[in-house]
């Protein structure tokens, strides 16, 4: 498998090759086409100025004439070449003064032969050089009667620019490796924080949770690195809540089951008598625990529904008093046997709401039965419903022990317990805060050490009451 920075650095290389490449070849082609030009635009300009000084007097005379005329008039001597050729391209005279047994049917021969000035470049077929060639007809009357051949040595525009083209190749080169070095770099740079998410990650796989990404910038892979380290440290969060909660529930179920064998077993060997006290306890001991058990179990399965979002509320019109009027009598016949008031003030108004009455009364029920659990003996426990402008709004308090300033801010927190003295999921209050939000509602707890709690719920009007 290709690495990712592998991959990064071929992608950099072929295309800085790439660009590399079609630069060397626009520059190549720019210059290949000034300096040929030039020399060939240099030759053409030669001939074009000797042939407007000299063509008049060249075509009145013979072949034999004009060799001399171009020996005594035209020869310059330099670097340029000056050639007499027939009609037929054959060498007369050139300008060092011979005239060897020379036919040229080179392109700009061919061409002046019909009338025209030709330029030809490549090699002479005689001399063995690069040349460029440019001849011009001489006219008598109406037909071609000789040609004028100028030709320049190419040798130093060759070596020019097959200079030039090492020099652009050497450059081109030199310019690949060091994007090669720079992108070797920053694909380092780019792959090193991934690589080191990758080695938290299979240490977390592994089940070492301490391990945190290194946050080397601020850019996309710094903000990868610091969402990564949140989740662990969330992660880990939850991870501790739920041995927490495995280790709670555990004992909360290991409690009510213990009970519930013991006296099973008490009941199954003691002999049956009419009206006898220790069966009434045990049977009544045995119907406390299954409630708390079966309690136990809808916190559970109500949790679930919550984190897979399943819930399900059967919403209707209601008035918010009624829910809460039938949870105060179901649970006022605890005040005998704790010995704690209840006391509940209701709006005089109905407080109409969309709401599902069931699991309305599942929250009052939650917080009242926290509140029976936390409040003393001759404490009291007030219920009240009011009306605050487009809201309806539930306060349960106690006059009980509180809640520690830093347990406050976590009790509505999953599995969270603030105090282990009491038995419980963890999951009450946060459950209820769940159905009254899915109600589009909210929950807030108020409370100090040993000053009791209030609580209160506020829930949307469906519309003012009349008063």
């Amino acid at each position: 498998m290709r690495s990712v920075q592998t991959r990064m650095v071929w992608s950099y290389l072929l295309l800085i090759v790439l660009v590399v490449s079609v630069l060397g070849a626009a520059f190549t082609a720019l210059m290949w086409n000034y300096y040929y030009g030039s020399a060939q635009s240099s030759v053409k300009q030669r001939v074009e100025s000797a042939m407007a000084l000299h063509s008049r007097s060249l075509s009145s005379l013979t072949l034999q004439d004009q060799a001399d005329y171009l020996l005594q008039y035209m020869s310059e001597g330099g670097p340029t070449r000056i050639q007499l050729l027939n009609s037929a391209g054959e060498l007369r005279i050139d300008s060092d003064g011979f005239s060897p047994n020379i036919r040229y049917a080179t392109g700009d021969v061919k061409t002046a032969s019909t009338g025209e000035t030709g330029s030809w470049t490549g090699v002479d077929p005689y001399f063995g050089e690069r040349v460029i060639s440019v001849t011009a007809p001489l006219w008598n009357e109406a037909r071609v009667v000789s040609m004028i051949r100028y030709t320049s040595s190419l040798q130093q525009v060759d070596d020019m620019v097959a200079q030039l083209i090492r020099m652009t190749f050497i450059v081109g080169v030199a310019v690949v490796l060091l994007f090669l070095g720079l992108s070797l770099f920053l694909a380092q740079r780019i792959v090193m924080p991934i690589r080191e998410l990758t080695r938290a990650a299979r240490y977390m796989a592994e089940g070492d949770w301490s391990k945190r990404a290194s946050k080397r910038s601020h850019d996309e892979i710094g903000q990868l690195a610091e969402t990564f380290n949140t989740m662990v440290s969330e992660l880990n969060k939850r991870e501790k809540l739920k041995n927490d909660f495995i280790s709670s529930i555990s004992h909360e179920l290991r409690t009510p089951l213990t009970s519930i064998k013991g006296w099973s077993e008490t009941l199954k060997e003691s002999e049956p008598k009419e009206d006898d006290e220790e069966v009434k306890m045990g049977l009544s001991i045995i119907s406390k625990e299954t409630e708390r058990l079966a309690g136990l179990v809808e916190d559970l399965l109500d949790f679930s529904k919550l984190s897979a979002s399943t819930m399900e509320l059967h919403t209707e019109t209601l008035d918010l008093n009624s829910p809460v009027k039938e949870t105060v009598r179901q649970l006022a016949v605890r005040e005998e046997g704790t010995k704690v008031k209840l006391i509940a003030t209701y709006a005089g108004s109905p407080l109409v709401v969309n709401g599902d009455a069931n699991r309305l009364k599942q929250v009052i029920i939650n917080l009242i039965d926290n509140a029976f659990k936390f409040t003393p003996a001759e404490g009291t426990i007030r219920v009240s419903t009011t009306v605050e402008e487009t809201l309806a709004v539930v306060t349960v308090s106690d006059t009980g022990s509180g809640i520690a300033r830093e347990d406050l801010p976590h009790v509505m927190e999953k599995f969270y317990k603030a105090s282990n003295s009491h038995g419980g999921s963890g999951l009450g209050l946060a459950i209820s805060k769940e159905i009254v939000e899915l109600h589009g509602g909210r929950m807030a707890i108020d409370s100090e050490r040993g000053a009791g709690t209030i609580v209160t719920i506020h829930l949307p009007l469906l519309q003012k009451a009349d008063g």
